[in-house]
């Protein structure tokens, strides 16, 4: 009964076409990072599912761009990235949907990240947010939830 209690936690969902498959870990939306909002309200400020995608392709692309962060992208697959990080905002925004992606310790672990690279990459998701016309009361009541992250993601 145990082990089968086990592998059950120890699934890992279909590699999605065109993803790099990983080594099983446990899902739960607990990896998300932080609690969702309550209600609706900030999932209409970001334009429903449509408008996180569109705040995502957005930060993505910036940040991969981005002479201060860009390097930390390449070699990485991003499109599980962009797939998790959807899942993600979808999660804390309230909207539905179920994070398939790994905790933000063990996703974050080799990747070296300063202080500043997580600086530079939530200036660009401001940026993304504005572009979508995300308020700027919306803006940091959703920073805010990211903020929990920071130990879990800023190894150096």
């Amino acid at each position: 009964m145990i082990l089968l209690a086990l592998l059950v936690l120890l699934q890992t969902a279909p590699t999605p076409p065109g993803e790099d498959p990983v080594a099983p870990y446990a899902m739960s939306d607990a990896n998300v990072g932080g609690g969702p909002f309550k209600g609706v309200a900030m999932l209409e400020a970001f334009h429903g599912v449509a408008g996180i995608d569109r705040i995502v392709d957005d930060l993505v692309k910036t940040s991969q761009a981005d002479p201060r962060i860009g390097d930390i992208f390449k070699g990485q697959d991003m499109i599980r990235l962009r797939r998790t990080l959807k899942e993600q905002f979808c999660v804390l925004l309230n909207g539905g949907c179920s994070y398939t992606g790994r905790d933000m310790a063990t996703a974050h672990k080799d990747l070296g990240i300063q202080a500043k690279d997580m600086n530079a990459l939530v200036e660009n998701l401001q940026a993304a947010m504005r572009h979508e016309g995300v308020t700027f009361s919306n803006q940091n009541a959703f920073l805010a939830k990211l903020a929990v992250m920071k130990p879990n993601v800023v190894t150096r």
